[in-house]
């Protein structure tokens, strides 16, 4: 039998899912605050922005960008380049442009609210693409990482990262879900891929690839 606390508990979980999905209001912001905080995050995304190998002068794209701890990543090695972001979550959009304020002030970091599924225009070719655990909630993600395929210059990179956050998630788990992006990037025509580990509680796998020439069809 089901106790009000219980209940109460179950709630409380959902609405902190929710919450990290898509955050708004209020609990948004707190939930904003606990991303851009917790000290395994901000691990995980700095080592995601190390892994994609930015350099000074290229245009970089993240699709959910949360709080935007790796935008500032990106931002502070895209020195003369540009850094992109979109997420659908307007509360994250608000957190990240003051995270990174100056750099919004200086036109080198451009925030969108936007969907992945309806991005708007970048202007010349992207060198580099990173979405941190963002793909499991994308609709159609083969279609949306061919459209983004090609938004990708000829041998662009792109990391896909995953940290499984449900209960009871372990290393298997982590793997699993590596073996899933890697499928998705191989269907959408993605190449030259490989895993990357971060020995975190679960494990991060960040999936790496390159957009080989040609467009895709």
């Amino acid at each position: 039998m089901q106790t009000a606390g219980t209940s109460l508990k179950q709630r409380a979980i959902r609405t902190l899912v929710r919450q990290a999905h898509q955050p708004r209001g209020i609990a948004g912001r707190a939930v904003g605050w606990m991303f851009a905080h917790r000290p395994s995050n901000r691990q995980r995304n700095l080592w995601a922005v190390s892994l994609l190998d930015v350099q000074p002068a290229d245009r970089v794209l993240e699709i959910g960008f949360g709080p935007g701890v790796a935008i500032a990543g990106l931002a502070a090695r895209a020195t003369r380049g540009h850094v992109f972001g979109v997420d659908h979550s307007q509360v994250m959009v608000r957190q990240a442009a003051r995270r990174n304020a100056a750099a919004v002030r200086a036109q080198r970091v451009h925030l969108t609210h936007a969907s992945v599924e309806r991005l708007p225009g970048f202007g010349d070719p992207l060198d580099a693409i990173l979405a941190v655990n963002s793909v499991g909630l994308w609709p159609d993600p083969v279609e949306r990482l061919r459209e983004l395929r090609r938004l990708l210059r000829p041998a662009g990179r792109i990391a896909l990262v995953s940290q499984p956050r449900c209960p009871g998630a372990t290393r298997d788990t982590t793997a699993r879900a590596a073996r899933e992006l890697q499928d998705l990037l191989t269907r959408a025509g993605y190449a030259s891929l490989r895993v990357e580990t971060l020995e975190l509680d679960p494990p991060v796998a960040c999936v790496l690839a390159r957009n080989p020439s040609g467009t895709p069809s």
